[in-house]
């Protein structure tokens, strides 16, 4: 596809004229200086002004206008760890992550607007690895690691990341020999309404997808067509519109490795994935869909950015820059974040 033609079908995915005022503009991703070279592999679009960013060297971010200026609030003392997901709120509350094994699992939780934070979790388990985070609503939400006692373990809260406990694993299907999720956008594991989550994996024989429909007690193991086999393989990332209609991507993380079939896409809660048609060309880390579309999304990786129109089940690249992360905000706000302090806002 030409860059014409992309930009085009992004138009229109965005609902504005390719061309604006004769001024001959298309929606682009338009560059925001950070003033730092961290990888941000963790974002939180809370509206086209307010974002948040999350990264390497226990570094978390803010804009409350629209990029132009980024506010360094990262907790105290977090300068060792490595912040992979992050879940705001608004502009003053948020949840961030930071993974690892042992005590570098940790959550985070302010309400000013990272003026002060305080730690809500701290893994004391060295079997444990924290990889994504998510939340149904301001006050309850999910963690999830990787398979500890040979199941998927599950972090839940019920006031906002002021506090959390283990749920049991009784309702976890065993996961799979090697089988892990991967902390590689903070979209391993999403939700959908009141009590829809979905779970990433990869690194086994399969790659699946769980569904759990009551907030993390009881989950279902579906196998997707992404490519598996591989430590380096799997589905990284998942969106869903609603609790039905669902996109994954992911493939092979290795720059030389080729990702066949890296995406796919579900009409009906999980249980059944069907491989895209036409693929994005490479592996893919983050997918969102955008504002009020019932079929465009964005899929984002190191080598570029491309667009759906039809649901997933083909896909175009619209963009070569590399990305890690993407979310979009009902206002038609859409970020994107990655390595070396990279961050951007879709500009019409």
């Amino acid at each position: 596809m030409t860059a014409g033609l992309a930009a085009t079908a992004l138009a229109a995915a965005l609902a504005v004229p390719a061309q604006a005022h004769g001024e001959g503009r298309t929606p682009h991703w338009e560059p925001k200086k950070t003033g730092t070279d961290v990888r941000f592999r963790g974002l939180a679009a809370v509206s086209r002004n307010t974002a948040w960013l999350a990264g390497t060297g226990g570094t978390v971010l803010r804009t409350t206008d629209g990029g132009e200026h980024w506010r360094t609030v990262s907790p105290p003392g977090a300068q060792d760890l490595q912040f992979r997901d992050v879940e705001a709120f608004d502009a003053r509350r948020a949840v961030v992550l930071a993974i690892g094994e042992g005590e570098s699992s940790r959550v985070y939780r302010t309400d000013d607007g990272g003026a002060t934070w305080t730690e809500t979790f701290r893994n004391t388990d060295p079997r444990a690895f924290y990889d994504c985070l998510t939340f149904f609503d301001p006050r309850h939400g999910l963690a999830m690691s990787d398979p500890v006692d040979g199941k998927f373990r599950i972090l839940s809260t019920e006031d906002g990341g002021r506090s959390w406990n283990v749920l049991p694993n009784d309702g976890m299907p065993p996961a799979l020999e090697g089988e892990a999720g991967f902390a590689a956008s903070g979209q391993c594991l999403v939700s959908s309404g009141r009590r829809d989550v979905w779970l990433a994996t990869g690194g086994a024989a399969r790659a699946r997808v769980l569904h759990s429909a009551d907030r993390g007690l009881t989950w279902t193991a579906t196998d997707t067509p992404v490519p598996a086999g591989d430590p380096a393989r799997g589905v990284f990332a998942l969106a869903f519109r609603d609790r039905s209609h669902g996109i994954a991507v992911g493939g092979d993380y290795r720059a030389d490795q080729p990702s066949p079939t890296a995406a796919a896409t579900t009409g009906d809660a999980g249980r059944r994935w069907t491989p895209a048609a036409h693929p994005p060309p490479a592996y893919r880390s983050g997918v969102a869909w955008l504002p009020h579309s019932r079929r465009a999304a964005l899929a984002v990786g190191p080598t570029g950015t491309d667009l759906t129109t039809d649901g997933g089940r083909t896909w175009r690249t619209v963009d070569t820059g590399s990305f890690d992360t993407v979310d979009c905000t009902p206002d038609r706000g859409c970020w994107a974040a990655g390595e070396k302090g990279r961050v951007a806002r879709l500009e019409n």
